[in-house]
């Protein structure tokens, strides 16, 4: 444990400090600053002998969170470091990207505010980048076994770092032309600047990973072409396809899924030119849609400068605490507010989406009414329809699955009823050879998740290829601890 005294001494908690509003809607750098040593070694020290860390139960990774924050507050930075790697290949993402079950589980968080577990974490791992403390690992000898990782998002890094690291030769594919998915694409980033996928590539290239960008599997080589060329296969390629919403007006110019519109805006930002650019400057903007992506619209229309901008979202506003029917350890449905929030902008809940209105083809208005509960359907109510005004409408509704891409028709892989990727215990498909992780498995989740299911996955095509395996397997497809390989 850290300060045994700590959790009584220290009961504030304080995480780190923003930059001003003002200052920080001008450019497209991190919102967050770095945390002053001598704040982020009490916060650390906050975390107490609980008996039982139920925070490890909260993290999908089962991070090692009280041995780090132990190490932090003994001022052995490389030591933590070591330990927070034991378990997460890539805690710079998690730290700024994870929304923190961990932190929902923490037993101090029973009747104080809990600590500042990913605080800690991102600092951790920032300190070690600065100070040359990650360093690549290649493996000690080769085990002659090919492995094809189609998707470079968290789940297929994950499952190429561990996989490359026991001597498989492991290859990512990625369609787009840079390797990191929505990490570099979908991510804006004053949430997080891609400096930190680039570095962590080049430990990966350093170990022996290798990338092929701009090769859409599928059509510009089949499936099946890859099936032949490796010894095994690992669909990675996320959850791709949008939630539209199929209402009048729909066809309106002006109306789009929220990453034909973020992923332009982060390639602007990387120094790319991009023709027919979404832009919100000057615009009335109505985001539907009151989740993360949402939330990364709204920032991003911040700092294009748009004129307003109306988030709308079709159920109740969560409470500001723990609902009694989601009871400690589990993870609540809170009312957040994210750095985008505090940016500006409006937030309006039970809000049904009725109709998109326009003229001579363009969008100028949303239609909605207060969403009212019958039998147990959120419907809307009649008569309290208003027109908000819009002149680009973003619909961040989620996502329904991966692009099937000729998954089914040249390996033969089935898809379950959610529209995902089926799999077995062990993240097989149905089809000898050929693996799935992340969101293409699970559906639409969070970067922990996928993060997890990558480093198990990774354990499971090892011991298909060599008969056993000692990687670590932290989670199962069924979100239930995986048995012992």
């Amino acid at each position: 444990m850290a300060d045994p005294r700590g959790f009584l001494k220290v009961r504030q908690r304080e995480t780190q400090p923003r930059r001003p509003v003002p200052v920080r809607i001008m450019d497209w750098k991190e919102v967050y600053e770095a945390q002053e040593k001598g704040v982020l070694k009490s916060q650390a020290g906050r975390c107490m002998d609980c008996g039982i860390p139920f925070c490890h139960q909260g993290c999908p990774l089962g991070n090692l969170i009280p041995e780090w924050n132990d190490l932090i507050w003994r001022d052995k930075g490389e030591e933590a470091m070591e330990r927070l790697h034991a378990t997460n290949n890539f805690p710079e993402f998690t730290g700024r990207l994870c929304p923190a079950p961990c932190e929902a589980s923490c037993v101090l968080g029973i009747n104080q505010p809990a600590v500042t577990i990913k605080q800690v974490e991102v600092s951790i791992v920032d300190q070690a980048f600065e100070n040359g403390w990650v360093n690549p690992l290649p493996p000690a000898r080769l085990t002659g076994k090919t492995v094809a990782v189609v998707g470079s998002g968290p789940a297929g890094l994950a499952v190429a770092q561990q996989l490359t690291r026991v001597g498989h030769t492991v290859a990512v594919y990625e369609r787009d032309d840079k390797i990191g998915g929505l990490l570099r694409y979908g991510i804006p980033d004053f949430k997080m600047e891609k400096e930190q996928v680039d570095r962590r590539l080049e430990q990966m290239k350093a170990e022996g990973t290798r990338f092929r960008t701009g090769v859409a599997v599928g059509t510009d080589v089949t499936w099946e072409q890859l099936r032949r060329r490796y010894d095994a296969v690992v669909i990675a390629t996320g959850a791709t396809v949008p939630r539209d919403l199929p209402i009048p007006g729909r066809e309106l110019e002006g109306v789009h899924f929220a990453m034909d519109y973020l992923v332009p805006a982060n390639r602007v930002v990387a120094g790319e030119t991009v023709e027919n650019q979404i832009n919100a400057a000057g615009k009335h903007v109505v985001i539907l849609g009151g989740g993360d992506t949402g939330a990364d619209c709204l920032g991003t229309a911040h700092r294009h400068q748009a004129a307003s901008v109306t988030t709308l979202a079709i159920g109740k506003q969560p409470p500001v605490e723990r609902a009694g029917h989601q009871p400690w350890p589990t993870f609540p449905t809170l009312f957040e507010v994210a750095s985008a929030h505090e940016e500006g902008g409006e937030r309006t809940y039970l809000a049904s989406t009725v109709e998109f209105v326009g003229e001579n083809g363009k969008v100028t208005g949303v239609k909605v009414a207060e969403t009212e509960f019958v039998d147990g359907k959120r419907l809307p109510k009649a008569g309290t329809e208003r027109i908000i005004p819009a002149d680009l409408v973003l619909l961040s509704l989620g996502f329904t699955g991966p692009e099937p891409a000729g998954i089914t028709a040249q390996v033969q892989a089935d898809f379950d009823g959610r529209g995902n990727v089926a799999r077995d215990g062990y993240y097989m498909t149905n089809t000898e050879g050929i693996f799935v992780a992340g969101d293409a498995g699970r559906g639409q989740s969070l970067i922990v998740w996928a993060i997890a299911e990558g480093r198990a996955c990774a354990a499971a095509v090892d011991k298909f290829l060599m008969g056993s395996t000692i990687l670590p397997a932290p989670v199962a497809p069924t979100d239930r601890a995986m048995a012992v390989l």
